[in-house]
């Protein structure tokens, strides 16, 4: 598994967490890194997921450009 530590007292929005764990919860397929559970940990929100090997989406979208078709396909899928 993969823990995402998310703090809470950063985020204006609470609810949009909360449903995005909800969407999380209701959706599962093969290719998307899939939600296990989620706990609060004093002020922060743990996400347990699906390990991915690999690096974090954020990290590829950095080092990678990506034209907006290509975006738009990957999406689509």
């Amino acid at each position: 598994v993969a823990l995402k530590k998310m703090p809470l007292h950063k985020r204006n929005r609470k609810e949009l967490v909360v449903s995005e764990i909800q969407i999380m919860k209701e959706n599962r397929h093969p290719n998307i890194v899939n939600y296990i559970d989620s706990y609060l940990v004093d002020e922060d929100l743990w996400l347990v997921m699906e390990y991915v090997d690999g690096s974090t989406l954020t990290s590829i979208l950095i080092r990678v450009f990506i034209e907006e078709r290509m975006i738009a396909a990957i999406s689509r899928e």
